[in-house]
């Protein structure tokens, strides 16, 4: 297993990123991940540690920015804990798959959440500006241009910090979520998510793929964090 995750596995394609995989299977997934990132994510303790205390100086919502939001989950979840707490927030969610944004659009609506099908870049070329700018688990997804664009597109639209969760290649990552993954049937759960350990980036690695500015930092036992913060 080692020899298999020495090198990142740039050539392997997820099921749902092809564009001709089975719907079904795909919403899915979707509706799946709901379990997986609030179990998996580590994102409570980034709410806790990162945005829980941030408050704007005009006493205004805190804005979020969701790159490649997916299904919405993550959006939700994080207005859902901001609420518990009294915190005011506005969340937008983009992601330019079509089929994601209408997945996500489709949800039961939620005050201070919206999702849009969208890349980044449109934003910033609308002059748009959140306070944080987060995603969780698109980094693998992205080539190194695409990598590229998304950290530049990030510290245009963050009047704050950019917060990019992804997951780190080991062979106890890739072990216990093959195991860990078996209860999810009839989605892309498993199989994709093996294949987005073999492309995800080892800590090293992806520091040498950000540029200046840009640091990475543990989030969880098998994510990280990589992170740029204003002043």
């Amino acid at each position: 297993m080692g020899i298999l995750l020495r090198r990142r596995a740039t050539t392997d394609v997820e099921q749902m990123d092809r564009p001709d995989c089975d719907a079904r299977l795909l919403d899915n997934t979707y509706r799946q991940f709901a379990v997986i990132n609030r179990v998996l994510s580590g994102w409570r303790k980034l709410y806790a540690r990162e945005l829980r205390t941030m408050a704007p100086p005009d006493q205004r919502p805190l804005t979020v920015l969701d790159i490649g939001s997916g299904g919405g989950d993550l959006a939700v979840m994080l207005a859902r804990w901001a609420a518990k707490d009294g915190k005011a927030v506005h969340i937008t969610g983009i992601d330019p798959d079509p089929r994601a944004a209408r997945f996500a659009q489709q949800r039961p609506s939620m005050a201070g959440v919206e999702f849009r099908k969208a890349h980044s870049g449109e934003l910033v070329r609308e002059g748009a500006r959140f306070d944080v700018v987060i995603s969780n688990h698109v980094l693998h997804h992205l080539g190194p241009e695409e990598l590229r664009q998304l950290l530049a597109d990030s510290e245009i639209l963050t009047a704050g910090k950019a917060l990019h969760n992804d997951l780190i290649r080991s062979p106890a990552a890739f072990a216990l979520f093959s195991v860990a993954a078996l209860p999810f049937r009839q989605s892309f759960i498993r199989e994709d998510g093996l294949t987005s350990i073999r492309r995800s980036y080892r800590p090293v690695e992806l520091a040498a793929s950000a540029p200046p500015g840009w640091s990475v930092e543990r989030s969880s036992a098998f994510h990280q964090l990589l992170a740029y913060r204003r002043g």
